[in-house]
């Protein structure tokens, strides 16, 4: 199976050249609108990691919420400062995930009546660089990309309809951290070549792509105290050039 697997890939990615030219997806000649920038759909798991904040004892969200990743649903808008060996520029983001489970009762004797949530609004400003060449000059629609950022993730925790009060201290805050992204996106220009036209001539959108991305986030204050709204997650989207 392994082998028959490996042959199959290894003939997919021999055709893509050839399959890409006689589309016409991205012949040099093509002519195309400006692209200045893009704008990204993302979503995904995102399990915080509260649980390994230092000095806590016990672990929290996974007494709470279980094991399972709240959905994290994010929008990028990036512009493009670079164009030639691939392409380069900045990015701004703005997400939003929440997750519920059972209130716990104050003397540790269960759950409550209540329902409790986190909620996470994560922000993020990015560097990025895709290279984007080998699909536009080779006809090969795969483009590696990755992106370094900081992030300002502002959080609050409900209780009912309410915020919820512990102690006296209200749960809601926001946390300060920085992300790595890698990803790797496929040019759908080359599954409908005369509607990826159509779509640039009509609306100016140059190209759209499908793509994977893993982030390494620590959003932890670089290290202060505090809610951990570190994570390691997989996240899936679509992208359009424009």
């Amino acid at each position: 199976m392994s082998r028959a697997w490996g042959l199959g890939v290894a003939v997919a990615f021999a055709a893509l050249p050839a399959w890409a030219q006689d589309a016409g997806v991205v012949s040099p000649d093509l002519v195309e609108s400006p692209r200045t920038g893009g704008i990204i759909f993302r979503l995904g798991g995102y399990k915080p990691l509260i649980d390994e904040e230092k000095g806590l004892g016990g672990t929290p969200y996974k007494d709470t919420f279980g094991d399972s990743s709240l959905l994290l649903v994010e929008l990028e808008f990036q512009r493009y400062f670079y164009q030639g060996i691939g392409t380069a520029g900045v990015g701004v983001s703005a997400g939003y995930g929440e997750k519920y489970g059972a209130a716990k009762l104050a003397d540790g004797g269960g759950d409550a009546a209540e329902r409790t949530a986190i909620k996470v609004v994560p922000l993020s400003f990015n560097l990025f660089y895709k290279f984007d060449y080998a699909a536009f000059e080779w006809g090969i629609p795969l483009v590696p990309y990755g992106k370094l950022g900081l992030i300002y993730s502002p959080w609050w925790v409900t209780k009912g309809s309410d915020t919820e009060v512990s102690g006296g201290v209200t749960g809601k805050g926001g946390k300060w951290g920085w992300g790595g992204t890698a990803g790797l996106a496929f040019l759908l220009d080359v599954l409908q070549p005369r509607f990826a036209r159509d779509f640039d001539s009509g609306l100016g959108v140059n190209h759209s792509y499908l793509f994977a991305e893993y982030t390494y986030a620590d959003v932890d204050d670089f290290g202060g105290k505090g809610l951990n709204l570190s994570s390691r997650r997989w996240m899936f989207g679509l992208a359009l050039d424009y």
